[in-house]
């Protein structure tokens, strides 16, 4: 009767095998043969075996079988039939081991590429930041919160992905995940389509608006008539639905993010070889620093081309990208990364729930000691994962706050916090910044983003980790390093403060003349009555730049063959020969561009070789029991303290730089023009200001490391100083005395 129970229930047990392989297109030879199947394996030699498997330990085990077999007495014209019968196993396991996806090689790959399209969505917003701000009048504050918005969803799930581990399918998850960042994107592109073609001031240049332009005396004052033409009786509310579309976009990119990369690391985890672990995370790693950089070059090449580029022609529009009031398609990059994450989504509904474990040949000698780690740490997920969600939820505040309370833990949380938030805003900005400061293209700025202060970040990163593997560093060294690249960072940093172009001279916006009215309203142009919210900068042959040519007093055009702007002449408010070019003076100090960058860049490489020291001293100071906890809350800490008020607090400081805003509808839109001093000294003190605070964290994380290890010197020299003493003693006893 036992018997009966026990091929019962391996019978049980191996069925769902077959029909795996049946599922597969891998029918066994016995079963085109007429056989019946081979008898199930011994409960031992299942044990500790997953479902994923038992096929290949079939195979294996039938290979041998029909070997054994054909050396036993079987008649020399069976060979051929031998032969064949017995390869048919073979062929059909090295068609299932061919499978992409039971290869974590393969999960590896496609988790790359699903990192950098991920990447691409959300850090393509702040390389085009500055242009949506001018397309749909936004305050750099509102722009700030925009970019900071995906952090909202991001946080309020990120804490249950400790929760969830191995309970959910992790790549069906990851895909579902990818399609809602997917989502995200072309929501991100929709109010490009849901509104009107980009107007702005005169609309489309022609010859008739460049006669517009010019001052025409006697002619009635037009400033409500263009207030009136500019906003449409829904202009408003449109604005308002565009707002809401790019925040819920911005919300469900955060949502869609949170399973990507925790999942997609804890699956490799489980499944890779020891030996190969850290590599294929590594480069999971170093694509999570690459990814934005990659974001600001597609910008780059996307905001050369003019916004409405479906909707009209080239010959219809005749501002360049120099134009300070040019749009770029801000929107087509969108639409690129948000069909990349669609197409790398498709795989992961693919992958099993579980795969084979990756197995190496030639382990070396401490594969013994990994792998005892390694199953220490899964035994505490497993615990972890036996857990109830209400005994998550109980145990969460405790952890919590165990953590908080540990000095070094608390410290090295708040020095990354002031780092975080440096780079939001940085990361956010600095493209505007670029922009404004060296009269650079957006196009041009974000180049120089993603070609060189990314990278130099990425290489502070390598140098820090390569560091601290060469010197084995202990605690002490490492927050030694970490106050080190800091300090080096601060005084690189500080020159950039004094490292600009002032402000340009603006006729009645920071350049009086001696009636000190508005640029509407100088005495030289009073006779024009030009209205008040014309934009069309030209630069004076005095070297003073005007808000449009009717500001500047302008009474005629010469045009090109095409019908372009050459100059304007006849401008009353010029000195001689009073005449005026097309577009902006600039700031005139393109030659310190090339220094700012270089000492932006090696500021980037120095405060980045504190990224590895920082996590080694939060991994390394808390109890082994509570390191996915704290991880956990160390980034949710990043996220609400950094990464979501950090945009917001840049924009707000580089608002109140503003010296002229534009007017929409009755309300302040963008900023036409900032005080450069003062946006620069707002703007880099505030980076300043954090970098000193990460400074200071980290130095007392030194202090309190260096104090405790001399308690610990002193304590061990206590505690030995009676043993010497004993020992001491013992060897002053000759054995003379003794007699």
């Amino acid at each position: 009767m036992g018997l009966q129970l026990e091929e019962k229930e391996n019978t049980e047990t191996n069925e769902t095998p077959w029909k795996g392989i049946a599922k597969l297109g891998f029918a066994p030879a016995f079963k085109s043969a007429g056989e019946a199947p081979p008898p199930p394996s011994p409960p031992h030699l299942q044990a500790g075996r997953t479902r994923s498997e038992w096929p290949r330990l079939w195979w294996q085990r039938e290979s041998l079988t029909a070997v054994g077999s054909a050396s036993i007495g079987r008649a020399p014209g069976a060979r051929a039939d031998r032969m064949t019968r017995s390869s048919q196993p073979d062929v059909a396991r090295s068609r299932l081991c061919r499978s992409p996806f039971l290869s974590i090689k393969f999960f590896v790959f496609c988790h790359g590429l699903l990192q950098l399209s991920q990447l691409l969505v959300s850090g393509y917003l702040k390389s085009s930041i500055s242009t949506i701000e001018r397309r749909y009048g936004l305050s750099s504050q509102t722009s700030g919160l925009l970019a900071s918005f995906n952090e909202v969803g991001n946080t309020l799930l990120i804490v249950f992905v400790s929760y969830l581990g191995s309970r959910v399918h992790r790549p069906r998850l990851i895909g579902c995940g990818a399609l809602l960042v997917s989502l995200a994107g072309f929501l991100m592109a929709l109010p490009h389509f849901l509104t009107g073609p980009y107007e702005y001031d005169h609309s489309v240049a022609s010859t008739l608006s460049n006669t517009t332009d010019l001052c025409q005396p006697g002619a009635p004052r037009a400033g409500a008539n263009l207030s009136d033409a500019s906003c449409p009786p829904h202009g408003s509310r449109e604005n308002h639905e565009v707002l809401l579309v790019m925040f819920v976009a911005q919300a469900l990119l955060g949502i869609g993010g949170v399973p990507i990369q925790p999942f997609g690391i804890s699956y490799i985890d489980d499944f890779a070889s020891e030996r190969n672990s850290p590599l294929y995370l590594g480069i999971l790693f170093s694509l999570t620093v690459v990814g934005p950089g990659v974001a600001f070059m597609l910008g780059s090449a996307m905001l050369r081309f003019y916004v409405d580029i479906d909707k009209v022609s080239s010959a219809e529009v005749q501002l360049t990208n120099k134009d300070p009031r040019w749009v770029g398609a801000w929107w087509l990059g969108f639409l690129v990364a948000a069909s990349l994450v669609a197409l790398c989504a498709l795989p992961y509904f693919f992958f099993p729930r579980e795969m084979p474990k990756e197995v190496v040949r030639g382990k070396d000698r401490g594969s013994k000691k990994r792998e005892d780690m390694l199953s220490q740490l899964r035994l505490r997920s497993q615990h972890t994962e036996s857990l109830s969600l209400m005994e998550f939820i109980r145990r969460f505040p405790v952890v919590l706050l165990r953590n908080l309370r540990h000095p070094v833990y608390l410290l090295v949380v708040l020095a990354q916090v002031n780092i975080s938030a440096m780079v939001a805003g940085l990361a956010t900005f600095m493209g505007k910044f670029l922009e404004r400061q060296f009269s650079l293209t957006a196009s041009l700025a974000n180049m120089v983003i993603g070609a060189v202060n990314i990278p130099g970040a990425m290489v502070g990163i390598v140098v820090g980790g390569a560091i601290l593997k060469r010197f084995q560093m202990s605690l002490r060294q490492c927050s030694a390093l970490c106050v080190l690249g800091m300090l080096l960072c601060l005084l690189t940093a500080f020159p950039l403060l004094f490292l600009g172009c002032p402000t340009q001279k603006v006729a009645g916006v920071t350049h009086w003349d001696s009636s000190g009215l508005g640029h509407h309203a100088m005495a030289c142009n009073a006779r024009c009555r030009c209205p008040e919210r014309g934009f069309n900068p030209v630069c004076g042959s005095d070297g003073v730049e005007y808000t449009s040519p009717c500001s500047a007093g302008c009474s005629s055009v010469a045009l090109r063959p095409d019908g372009s702007v050459l100059n304007y002449t006849g401008c009353s408010c010029v000195g001689a020969p009073g005449a005026a070019r097309p577009g902006p003076c600039g700031t005139g100090c393109s030659h310190l561009f090339v220094p700012f960058v270089v000492l932006s860049c090696l500021a980037g490489i120095l405060a980045s070789t504190s990224h590895t020291p920082s996590f080694m001293l939060i991994l390394r100071s808390i109890q082994p029991e509570d390191k996915s906890f704290a991880v956990g809350i160390q980034f949710m800490l990043l996220r609400v303290l950094a990464w979501m008020p950090g945009p917001v607090l840049y924009g707000s400081a580089i608002d109140t730089s503003c010296v002229l805003w534009e007017r929409r509808c009755e309300r302040r839109a963008a900023c036409r023009y900032y005080d450069n001093t003062l946006f620069r000294h707002r703007y880099l003190g505030l980076q300043f200001f954090f970098e000193v605070g990460a400074f200071l964290c980290f130095g007392a994380v030194y202090l309190i490391l260096r104090k405790q290890e001399r308690e610990a010197s002193q304590a061990a020299q206590t505690k030995a100083e009676p043993e010497k003493e004993k020992l001491a003693g013992k060897s002053t006893k000759s054995p003379e005395s003794k007699v």
